[in-house]
C-alpha cells in the first residue's frame, strides 16, 4: 500500500467516525477509533481511544466503550460499560459492566445488570440477569441463572480431553472462590458451594456443598525436612 492508498483509507475511516459524531456519538479521540462501515452506535455513547468495532456490531445508547476494547459482530444493549476487553459474536444486556481485561468468546449471552470483571473469560454460555463474576474466572459451555455470584478463581471444567460438556447453575446460587465445576454437573437454585471445592456431582436446591479434603497440620514437618530453621 502506497501513501495515497493509505490516505484514502484513513479519510474513509475518519468519515465513518464523523458520521457517528453527527448522530450523537461522543469520541475521546476520534483519530484513534476504528469502526467498520456496517457498525451501528446509539446516541449518547462514548467511544474511548484505541477502540475497534468490527463487522455487524450494534452498540446501544448511552454506552461507554472505553480504551483498548475490541468488539466484533456483537450486540451491546443500552447503558453498557466495556473497558479494555474483547467481545466476539456475543450479546450483552442493558446496564452490564464488562472488564477490564475480560474476554467474551463466541456464543456468550450476558444478561442485564451483570458484572463480568477483570480477567474473566466466557465462552458459549448464558449468564442471567444480575449475575456477577468479578475476577479471574473461566465460564465455558454453561447456563448460569439470575443473581448468581461466582467467586474469584472459579473454573467451569468443560473439556474431558475428547468432548465438551455443559454445566448448569440455578438462580441465586453462590459459587465460592477457587471452585472447580466438573461438567456435566448441575447446581440447583439457591445452592452454596464452599470455597476450594471440586464439584463432580449435582448440588441440590438450597444445599451447602463442601467438596474438599479436611485440613491436617503436621507439626514440625518443615524443620524435620531441613526446610525451616528458627
Amino acid at each position: 500500500m502506497d501513501f495515497k492508498d493509505y490516505q484514502k483509507q484513513e479519510d474513509a475511516r475518519i468519515a465513518i467516525c464523523i458520521g457517528h459524531l453527527e448522530a450523537g456519538v461522543n469520541f475521546v479521540d476520534i483519530r484513534t477509533a476504528y469502526i467498520d462501515e456496517n457498525v451501528k452506535i446509539g446516541a449518547g455513547t462514548v467511544i474511548g481511544p484505541c477502540v475497534t468495532l468490527e463487522g455487524n456490531t450494534i452498540i446501544g445508547k448511552n454506552c461507554r466503550i472505553l480504551q483498548n476494547s475490541r468488539i466484533e459482530n456483537s450486540v451491546v444493549g443500552d447503558g453498557v460499560e466495556i473497558q479494555s476487553s474483547v467481545v466476539v459474536e456475543s450479546e450483552i444486556g442493558e446496564g452490564t459492566k464488562v472488564g477490564p481485561f475480560a474476554y467474551l468468546r463466541p456464543g456468550s449471552r450476558i444478561g442485564k445488570d451483570c458484572k463480568v470483571g477483570d480477567f474473566v473469560e466466557v465462552k458459549n454460555s448464558s449468564f442471567g440477569d444480575g449475575s456477577k463474576a468479578s475476577h479471574l474466572t473461566y465460564i465455558g459451555d454453561s447456563d448460569v441463572g439470575r443473581d448468581v455470584n461466582i467467586g474469584c478463581g472459579v473454573v467451569f471444567v468443560n473439556y474431558d480431553g475428547t468432548h465438551k460438556h455443559r454445566t448448569t447453575v440455578g438462580d441465586s446460587a453462590f459459587i465460592g472462590c477457587n471452585t472447580n465445576l466438573v461438567s456435566p454437573v448441575k447446581v440447583e437454585d439457591g445452592a452454596y458451594i464452599a470455597a476450594g471445592s471440586t464439584v463432580t456431582e449435582d448440588v441440590p436446591e438450597d444445599a451447602l456443598c463442601i467438596a474438599r479434603a479436611r485440613q491436617k497440620n503436621i507439626r514440625g514437618w518443615a524443620a524435620e525436612k531441613g526446610l525451616y530453621r528458627k
